[in-house]
């Protein structure tokens, strides 16, 4: 259940962060910095969705880490878009939830994966 939770949230994510994305690039200001926040925001579901495809349990667990590094990597992203006043506070609050609650949900499965002998 937990794997499903973590593919459902990490979905749900990655279409939040193209939304806010395009509506940047059409509303706000168009900038270089947004394919930066798109990429690590939406690989982070794709690593997950990759992770249950993996063809052994170091591959799940590696791309599990990678989806995780690409979280820490979405939250700095977000942290300067909030800063720079490219999306407003109430954005920033939903998505870094999301990223914290995805984030909690990765080192839970990483940690279960690693203790679990084959």
């Amino acid at each position: 259940m937990k794997e499903n939770a973590l593919v459902d949230f990490s979905k749900q994510f990655a279409v939040d962060i193209v939304n806010i994305c395009t509506d940047i690039k059409e509303h706000r200001k168009s900038n270089a910095l947004l394919n930066q926040l798109l990429r690590s925001g939406t690989s982070v579901g794709a690593n997950i969705h990759e992770a249950n495809y993996a063809s052994s349990k170091a591959d799940f667990v590696n791309k599990l880490q990678i989806a995780l590094k690409e979280c820490y990597e979405t939250d700095y992203w977000l942290g300067l878009f909030k800063d720079t006043n490219m999306i407003l506070d109430t954005e920033y609050d939903k998505l870094f939830s999301q990223c914290s609650k995805i984030r909690k949900l990765l080192i839970a499965s990483i940690t279960t994966a690693k203790s679990n002998k084959e």
